[in-house]
């Protein structure tokens, strides 16, 4: 079992972080006009992008392997502690309705379970021990891809996680904001923002937590891209679960092919709703069954089953 460090030990380490830095010319921040501290604040969020450009032949990378693996029935873990497991556990939760993807295909671990998304859970983040019991519990296999998230990249929680998912043969991936972190080092793939410290001292929700959000959303959303959940720019593999994702499943299917409304409706009821499934009816003037079968043969390519 790891040791866990002393206070002494924490507090070295948070002294050598960068998003930990105090800064003093923000000291009399409290004292400024609410403007003139949200113009402030808004300048700060606007280096985040710019930080996360650095990153992106590294996010690339990432995203080609997540992709293969998932492409072969793996599935996407993320786990963090605090902040960082929220962002991953948002993240994994959009996925089903945007990318009408299984309940397991991507998975949110927090560190102290769904009570943590609310409430602190004391000690949960310091046990590396915790998160290998969490990716045990998931049936974890050399198939899957795990994204261990901590902004300063220390946190055991997270390292223990990719640690773990490395001994399974997992794709791992390190998200950190701090530069030559033990979190990108465990991983094979290290993703470092560096987005330099934050407006409140070691309040690392804020620009941390912008960055690792956007990074997660190309994770995401670029990995299933890959895996043929679009086509073009349309979410056509979106799932209308409420009244207001059917009307954008009927405008995707109109954008796609240009049909007269009726012609939609028609599609999307023969197609059970399936929104890929009436686009390629429509465009390659297949009956639904037909156009089920030809995607099943491209594994879920609009563009390729349309090629078939």
């Amino acid at each position: 079992m790891t040791s866990t460090p002393g206070p002494a030990d924490v507090r070295t380490q948070l002294e050598s972080l960068t998003t930990e830095a105090f800064r003093p010319e923000l000291a009399g921040i409290d004292r400024l006009p609410t403007t003139e501290i949200a113009r402030i604040m808004n300048g700060e969020d606007r280096t985040v992008p710019d930080a996360v450009a650095t990153q992106l032949t590294a996010i690339a990378a990432a995203i080609d392997a997540t992709a293969d693996r998932m492409a072969r029935g793996g599935r996407l873990v993320y786990a963090g502690a605090g902040t960082a497991g929220r962002l991953g556990v948002l993240d994994a939760s959009e996925c089903p309705p945007t990318f009408n993807t299984g309940p397991d295909e991507v998975v949110g671990l927090i560190a102290g379970g769904p009570p943590a998304m609310v409430a602190a859970v004391e000690g949960a983040e310091d046990s590396r021990e915790l998160a290998a019991a969490d990716l045990d519990g998931l049936g974890l296999t050399a198939l899957d891809t795990v994204v261990g998230i901590s902004a300063s990249g220390r946190t055991p929680y997270a390292i223990g996680a990719v640690e773990h998912a490395r001994t399974a043969g997992a794709l791992t991936i390190g998200l950190s904001c701090n530069a030559d972190s033990a979190l990108a080092a465990a991983a094979e793939h290290g993703i470092e923002v560096v987005v330099g410290p934050e407006l409140l001292t070691g309040s690392t929700r804020l620009k941390a937590g912008t960055a690792q959000k956007l990074v997660l959303n190309m994770i995401s959303t670029i990995t299933m891209i890959r895996l043929g959940k679009t086509y073009g720019n349309l979410m056509v593999d979106v799932r209308a679960s409420n009244e207001k994702l059917r009307a954008r499943s009927r405008r995707i299917v109109s954008l796609a092919t240009d049909a007269p409304d009726e012609t939609v409706e028609t599609a999307l009821t023969a197609a059970d709703g399936e929104v890929k499934t009436a686009i390629l009816m429509l465009l390659a003037d297949v009956d639904a069954p037909t156009a089920a079968d030809l995607l099943k043969r491209a594994h879920g390519h609009l563009r390729e089953a349309l090629r078939l």
